[in-house]
């Protein structure tokens, strides 16, 4: 069976203090959703605040103006990650390839429309099109694929974006303990530059 997740690299969660997150395990990345719990919404919000320089002393002082000026410096919100692949029977994962940020997730999207698009590299996620299978690999043509017909890959995709939104919820109730007087904007903010819903 293919499962697919969103996930998120939390090595810029490594040290952090600002608030409550949750230790890692040994897997870098963080899947996303809304069955997560406060302290891992904490650890993505921390990865995304540190990725993006956002001020993480007196979070809860940050004020709109200063986000909006901030977002509009920077260009918007990015941070490393994307979608992750598993065939869970043999074990096969398709990681995010570096430099393909989590903004980009909708790339994907491409994908069962026939196309190949850039996934990142180092590890590279390679894309084959048999008639209506998909094969996807990591790194080169002679390692383990998924195999997904352009409809399955769809459905998975429509999974992700839901799991999207389900965190983008949770990141909701987070933002107004959290970073209460630009709760709103925070999120919209999320919304808007990880294309989630």
């Amino acid at each position: 069976m293919v499962i697919i997740e969103v996930v998120l690299e939390t090595h810029d969660a490594v040290d952090f203090t600002a608030w409550p997150i949750n230790e890692r395990s040994n897997d870098r990345f963080l899947a996303l959703s809304g069955r997560m719990s406060l302290a891992d919404v904490g650890t993505a919000m921390a990865v995304i605040f540190s990725y993006n320089d956002l001020p993480i002393t007196n979070a809860a002082d940050l004020t709109e103006a200063h986000l909006q000026r901030h977002l509009a410096e920077r260009g918007g919100l990015i941070a490393s990650g994307g979608l992750r692949l598993r065939e869970t029977t043999t074990d096969v994962d398709v990681l995010p390839g570096c430099c393909f940020g989590l903004e980009n997730w909708r790339d994907w999207w491409d994908v069962p429309r026939g196309r190949e698009p850039w996934l990142g590299h180092d590890p590279t996620p390679h894309i084959t099109h048999v008639g209506h299978v998909i094969q996807l690999r990591q790194h080169f043509e002679d390692s383990p694929s998924i195999e997904v017909t352009r409809d399955e890959l769809s459905s998975l995709l429509t999974t992700a974006q839901q799991h999207f939104s389900g965190f983008l919820d949770l990141a909701r109730q987070w933002a107004t303990i959290t970073t209460p007087g630009v709760a709103d904007r925070l999120i919209a903010a999320l919304d808007q530059h990880f294309a989630i819903t």
